[in-house]
Parts: structure tokens; C-alpha cells; sequence
């Protein structure tokens, strides 16, 4: 099972890379842009993660394959974005994908390290949003967690069910991940909200 749960991280980080690159193509930054966009978006949520858990050293200190990923991901998104016909679109699909995969793999690192279930969640949650976050405060863009879709709210589905089913079934991990995916996707394209609150705009009463 750890060796699925490292082969769905370095795939998290990279997909979180492509995002960042991405970004960094919507703003036309050069090449060296992509790779810290990229870097910053593949990295940004884990590092925070072990930063408030404790652990002996932040991951990519001692695993550089994520740094490498990292890297590769955001040069190969430099060459393959011209390709692409919305680059917002697939900004928004390739966060999405990234999103669910963090939000559970943040939860499982946070349980390995005996964290009790809400500490675990919000692990899950802040693995998942903060990367995005640096990225688009960054690039002096409105965060994508601040959207008027659903978002944050995805994330939180994924860490807390897969902190709730783990201890009860091996299917935990995929579950959970389609589960935060299903949400955002229906998100995006249903356009799917939480309730604000106050009254409307032109409400005058």
C-alpha cells in the first residue's frame, strides 16, 4: 500500500505542477517562470503540511525526485502549452485533478504520523488548497479556493472520507479521491455553490 500511496504523490505533484506552469503560461512568463510556478504549486501544500506536523524533514529535502517532477513536469507544460485551445480550461481540469489527489494523500500522511481524525482532515484540506493559493497570489490572480464553485469544499470531502473509511476498507484511498474529484467536477461544470451569506445584492428590503 506505501508504494501506491508514492506513486499517487509523485502524480499529485506533478499534476499540481502542470497547473502552476499553466498559470505561469495564462501570465506569458518565460521558461524559468513555468519551473517556479510549477514548483511552488507541486511542493507548496506538502511542505506546509510537514511544516506543521513535525516531521524530521520537509519531503523534497530528502526525496528530489518531487523537485525533479517538479521541474520536468513545468518545461514539458512550456512546450505542450501552445496546444492547447482554452489554457484557462485546462488550468481548471488539472487543479481539479490535483485537488482531489492532495486532499487525500494530505489526510494519509497526517494519520501515518498518529494525528487524531480533525487534525487529519484539515492536513488533507490545507495539502490541497495552499499550493494553488501561493500560485495565484503570485500571479496577482483572484485564488481559485475563493471561486464562486465549490472548492474547498471538495477537498474537505476527500480528506474526511478517507479519514473516516481507512480504517475499514483497503478501497479507501480510491474512494476518497473520486469522491473529492466527483464533487469539484460537477462543480465545474454545473456550476454547483454554496450559499452566500447576507441578502442579495439587490435586495432592498
Amino acid at each position: 500500500m506505501n508504494d501506491v500511496i508514492t506513486v499517487v504523490d509523485l502524480v499529485a505533484t506533478a499534476v499540481f505542477a502542470i497547473s502552476g506552469a499553466l498559470a505561469a503560461a495564462q501570465g506569458r512568463h518565460d521558461i524559468l517562470g513555468f519551473i517556479l510556478f510549477g514548483t511552488i504549486t507541486g511542493i507548496g501544500g506538502g511542505t506546509l503540511r510537514d511544516l506543521l506536523l513535525g516531521t524530521d524533514a520537509v519531503f523534497w529535502f530528502t526525496r528530489t525526485e518531487y523537485l525533479w517532477i517538479c521541474v520536468t513536469a513545468s518545461v514539458a507544460t512550456w512546450f505542450m502549452a501552445p496546444l492547447f485551445d482554452s489554457i484557462s480550461r485546462v488550468l481548471l481540469w488539472a487543479d481539479a485533478v490535483g485537488l482531489a489527489l492532495f486532499s487525500v494523500l494530505g489526510a494519509v500522511k497526517a494519520l501515518q504520523f498518529d494525528a487524531p481524525p480533525i487534525v487529519a482532515v484539515g492536513m488533507g484540506v490545507m495539502t490541497a488548497t495552499f499550493g494553488s493559493m501561493i500560485r495565484d497570489t503570485l500571479l496577482n490572480k483572484e485564488p481559485v479556493l475563493l471561486g464562486p464553485e465549490i472548492y474547498v469544499s471538495a477537498a474537505l470531502l476527500g480528506a474526511a472520507s478517507y479519514t473516516a473509511l481507512h480504517p475499514f476498507t483497503e478501497w479507501a484511498l480510491p474512494i476518497s479521491i473520486a469522491l473529492a474529484f466527483g464533487l469539484r467536477a460537477c462543480a465545474i461544470l454545473f456550476d454547483l455553490r454554496l450559499p452566500k451569506y447576507g441578502p442579495a445584492e439587490n435586495d432592498q428590503s
